[in-house]
């Protein structure tokens, strides 16, 4: 198989686990076979023009999940779908995590939508992962017992104190890290970053963009990217959509938010 391909999936379990948010595993044999940590696919919306990107999270025997938060009209259509309908499916796309030595001790930082790419990331470190998650309230929280399963260690947080540590990921960062995992609204990216930088740790983030080919045929997901001693822009959907904390421009203009 090529490194993406397109199929028609079929659609094995589809249900609400919060407000707005949608937890869907589909049957997808060789995508699920070809599909990393921090990859994304392209899925078709009937009647739109272009296909919604949502993050993989959770890879099974032939089975790709996704939890994503219905937001949109199209994401509101995907919403919809009920077990025996299928999605058509563009997948695997872009450049995942590197997971390296799983024998390290790590932390994998995550604010809310952006935590479901990081549960298959996190599955090979066990227990030498800390998982920290932050949402706006109790009602937001997701995927708690499913990081438990995996033997990882988590740290809740939310805004207003409802559930958990009152407060921001960044206040539970844990002291043992030897590299930090992030994806999550760009803000929190950036203070996840400068913890990274000031503790002399590599960092990995994923960044979450509007994309609209998936491919990078468009300049619809650019970020400003350090190259050598100047800059350039990169595609979150070909380059990314991780990057290398070090690389990213959180500055005016660099990464968008929203």
């Amino acid at each position: 198989m090529k490194k993406y391909d397109v199929r028609v999936c079929r659609i094995e379990r589809a249900e609400q686990i919060a407000p707005g948010i949608y937890d869907v595993t589909v049957e997808a044999g060789e995508l699920a076979k070809a599909a990393r940590p921090g990859q994304f696919a392209h899925i078709y919306v009937p009647g739109k023009t272009l296909r919604r990107p949502i993050s993989i999270c959770e890879t099974g025997s032939g089975t790709l999940r996704f939890v994503f938060q219905a937001k949109g009209e199209g994401t509101r259509i995907l919403a919809a779908s009920r077990p025996g309908e299928s999605w058509d499916i563009l997948a695997p796309l872009g450049n995942g995590f590197a997971l390296g030595d799983t024998g390290r001790n790590v932390c994998f930082v995550g604010g809310g939508i952006g935590v479901p790419p990081l549960l298959e990331a996190a599955k090979p470190f066990g227990e030498r992962a800390v998982v920290v998650t932050g949402f706006r309230s109790r009602d937001a929280v997701i995927l708690q017992e499913d990081f438990k399963r995996s033997g990882n260690r988590t740290v809740l947080c939310t805004d207003d104190g409802s559930a958990g540590f009152h407060g921001l990921v960044t206040d539970c960062l844990p002291q043992r890290c030897e590299e930090i995992f992030a994806c999550g609204p760009t803000p929190m990216l950036k203070a996840v970053a400068r913890a990274a930088a000031a503790r002399g740790i590599p960092c990995q983030l994923s960044l979450e963009e509007r994309m609209a080919c998936g491919v990078g045929a468009c300049l619809g997901c650019a970020v400003r990217l350090k190259d050598g001693g100047g800059w350039r822009f990169g595609h979150v959907c070909k380059d990314g959509p991780v990057f290398d904390s070090r690389t990213v421009d959180f500055e005016e203009g660099g990464v968008r938010h929203g």
